[in-house]
């Protein structure tokens, strides 16, 4: 058959194949460790320091009757209408209550000292994992000899960090809260070292 008849398909390739770049070993090390460094900051969205904050201010009130959200809200320089949306999810969550009428409001269902930080944290943010993921952490001790020492530093920070929030209570918190009325702080101000917890891509709104 002439040349000219043979059909592109089946002339031979005239292109070369693409030869592979080597990879550096360390790339795959590199890449676990970037990203095991961004998991061990502080995670807690705006969404939880509100929650935390609201329940702080309803301890300190504890066994004094409720209060009202527009109360909570401005003691603790908050937006309502989030703060509104946010006790109504500890509500359904058995953690507060509310009660009807012109004296109503929002009150903590159980004692200051029986609600630990750990659970609030979950039921707003999700797992408890504020500084990355304990079993990923393992299996980087276990596969890079080299970072070794370092995946165990973050392992034992991780460990440390939950147990904190799991054995802190909002009554704690109170025990070490000054009177709200007397050199209350805005944030912003400051404030700005507690709002550095707050990561702010999890706003939760």
């Amino acid at each position: 058959m002439p040349a000219h008849l043979l059909s592109t398909a089946s002339r031979p390739s005239c292109r070369k194949t693409p030869v592979a770049k080597p990879v550096s070993p360390h790339y795959s090390t590199s890449k676990h460790l970037n990203s095991v460094s961004e998991d061990t900051r502080l995670k807690i969205s705006q969404k939880g320091l509100y929650a935390l904050e609201a329940l702080m201010t309803l301890g300190q009130r504890y066994g004094s009757g409720t209060i009202k959200i527009r109360e909570i809200a401005i003691e603790n320089n908050l937006p309502e209408k989030f703060l509104e949306l946010i006790l109504i999810e500890l509500k359904n969550a058995r953690i507060v209550e509310s009660v009807r009428g012109a004296k109503g409001g929002y009150q903590l269902r159980r004692p200051p000292s029986e609600i630990y930080l750990g659970e609030i944290v979950r039921l707003i943010d999700g797992p408890l994992a504020p500084f990355g993921d304990a079993d990923q952490l393992r299996r980087l001790i276990e596969s890079d000899s080299q970072h070794r020492s370092l995946y165990e530093v973050f392992l034992r920070v991780r460990d440390e960090a939950a147990k904190i929030l799991e054995n802190t209570t909002v009554a704690d918190l109170v025990k070490r809260t000054p009177d709200p009325k007397r050199g209350k702080t805005k944030k912003g101000q400051n404030g700005s070292a507690m709002l550095s917890v707050v990561d702010p891509e999890a706003t939760n709104e």
